[in-house]
Order: C-alpha cells, then sequence, then structure tokens
C-alpha cells in the first residue's frame, strides 16, 4: 500500500477518534469515504493509526487530555474495585493513554460463570444493555454496557463490560505487537494513578 496513502487514512482516522469519539474500525471506514477513496482501499493497522492518535493529541490536545484521561482512569478503577470478585482488567485507549473524555471505558471480566457479572448488576440495580461484541481472541463475547457519570468531567461516561471465561485470562497478558502489556488489573491501574499525580500534567 502506498505508504503516503495510508499515512492520509491514518491521521484521518485519528482526527475523527479524538474529536468525535469514534471506534478505530468505524473511523478507518468513514475516513477512507471522507477521502473519497474505493471502500475496498487497505488499511493502516492499528499501530499506525495508534501513532497518529498520539500524534493528534500531542498537537492539538496536550492542554487538556492528561487531566481527561486521569479522570477516565478514575472512573475505571470504581467500577473495577465494584466488580473485583471477577477479576477486571482495564484495556483500550483508557489503559494504553490514548483516550479523551469522548472515549468510553472497557474492562475485560474473567468469570467463573458468565452469567455472575449480569446478576451482580442486577442485585445492585445498575442499567445495563447487554450485547455481542469481537473480544480480543477473534470470537464474539457478551458485553454489558452502561453510562457512569465521571465527577472530574460532569459528564456520563460509557462503561463496557466484555464478559470472558476464568479460562481466557491465561492468554489476555501476551505482549502486543509493541510489546506492551495489553491490559491491566486492579493493582495496575492504582499504579497508573500514582504514577501521574495531577501536579505532574501540563496545564
Amino acid at each position: 500500500m502506498n505508504t503516503s496513502l495510508s499515512d492520509e487514512i491514518a491521521h484521518t482516522t485519528a482526527r475523527l477518534v479524538v474529536e468525535e469519539g469514534l471506534e478505530w474500525g468505524p473511523a478507518k471506514r468513514r475516513a477512507v469515504r471522507e477521502l473519497g477513496l474505493p471502500a475496498r482501499t487497505p488499511l493502516p493497522d492499528n499501530d499506525r493509526v495508534e501513532a497518529a492518535v498520539r500524534e493528534y493529541i500531542q498537537i492539538f490536545c496536550a492542554d487538556t487530555q492528561p487531566r481527561e484521561l486521569r479522570a477516565l482512569r478514575q472512573l475505571a478503577l470504581v467500577w473495577m474495585e465494584r466488580m473485583a470478585v471477577f477479576r477486571p482488567h482495564l484495556a483500550g485507549a483508557v489503559w494504553h493513554g490514548t483516550a479523551t473524555r469522548l472515549s468510553d471505558i472497557y474492562l475485560q471480566l474473567f468469570c467463573d460463570d458468565p452469567k455472575s457479572a449480569e446478576i451482580a448488576l442486577i442485585d445492585h440495580h445498575v442499567d445495563y444493555e447487554p450485547r455481542t461484541v469481537t473480544g480480543f481472541n477473534g470470537q464474539p463475547v457478551e458485553a454489558l454496557s452502561l453510562s457512569s457519570l465521571s465527577p472530574e468531567l460532569s459528564e456520563m461516561i460509557g462503561v463496557h463490560l466484555l464478559i470472558y471465561d476464568l479460562d481466557d485470562l491465561r492468554g489476555a497478558l501476551r505482549p502486543d505487537t509493541q510489546g506492551r502489556t495489553p491490559r491491566g488489573d486492579l493493582a495496575a491501574v492504582r499504579r497508573l494513578l500514582q504514577d501521574t499525580q495531577p501536579h505532574d500534567e501540563p496545564r
């Protein structure tokens, strides 16, 4: 694929991700349409898109994004503590540090009984919407989607609880294509928040 064309798609995708909160897949496809390219145009891989997102944030959102990311991680931690019995792991943009106030939170739960997390939400009178999404192993998994208020942002944030079998946890911590841990448990998220105190962030 032409490198300059791939870069152009990646940069357009990054703008849609950051400015409109789109997920990467839909953002890539819309970028192709916006650029007037054929629908079958090869898409840049996720590593290239992530690099473009980080670049976009650095140029256009450096004053606001660190505080927004911290607020999302704090809200993620609240839900991880609530669902601690299900071995929650934070994934996606909030874990990797590319999230803004428009990003949703993705928590992966590893359950002995796949219905137990849903029962826990019902017992706590939490409104949620069940749906099916593609999991990290490429297989369909159940997701419980809800909205939760971020006190720091004064906004409702989408929180998605993806339900995995306990056996899936074994392969969940294999490094990604960049050699990073692709998701983090409660202790890892607490460390992230301790390592990025508010006074460390750009004003």
